[in-house]
C-alpha cells in the first residue's frame, strides 16, 4: 500500500492528446447526441398528440409554435436527427454483420452517413412544403 507521501501520479486518459479528431469518432459523437435530441423531441410528438385531443385551440397553439421561425428550426433539426440517427444505425447494423470494417469503408459509410442525413432531411422538408402548398 501506498501512503500519501509516495503517491505515485498516472497520466490522465491521453484520447485528446493523441489521436486527432476522425470523421468516424465524430459521427459517433453525433450519433449518440442525436439519440439525446430524439428522447427529448419526443416531447414536441407529445404536445402535438395532446393538443390534436384536447381541441381546436390547443392545436392552434402548438400549429403556431410549430409554424414560426423558431418552431420551423426546431423540427427541421429534429427531422436531421431522426435521419442521422437512423442511418448511424444502419452503418451500426453493417457493422454488426461484420463488414464496413475496413479504412475506406468505415470513412465511406461516415460519409453516406452524414450526405444521405441532409439530403433526405432536405428533400422531406421540399416534400413536404410542395405538397402543403409553399411557405
Amino acid at each position: 500500500m501506498a501512503d500519501s507521501k509516495h503517491v505515485i501520479e498516472r497520466p490522465l486518459s491521453p484520447h485528446l492528446q493523441i489521436y486527432r479528431p476522425m470523421l468516424t469518432m465524430m459521427m459517433s459523437i453525433v450519433h449518440r447526441v442525436t439519440g439525446m435530441a430524439l428522447f427529448f423531441g419526443t416531447i414536441l410528438m407529445l404536445w402535438w398528440l395532446i393538443a390534436a385531443a384536447t381541441g381546436p385551440t390547443a392545436y392552434a397553439t402548438f400549429q403556431w409554435a410549430a409554424g414560426s421561425l423558431i418552431g420551423r428550426l426546431v423540427l427541421f433539426g429534429y427531422t436531421w436527427a431522426l435521419f442521422h440517427h437512423m442511418l448511424g444505425g444502419i452503418r451500426h447494423f453493417i457493422w454488426d454483420t461484420g463488414r464496413g470494417f475496413g479504412v475506406n469503408e468505415r470513412e465511406w459509410l461516415a460519409r453516406a452517413t452524414l450526405i444521405g442525413s441532409i439530403a433526405l432531411t432536405i428533400l422531406i422538408w421540399i416534400v413536404a412544403y410542395a405538397v402543403r402548398g409553399g411557405v
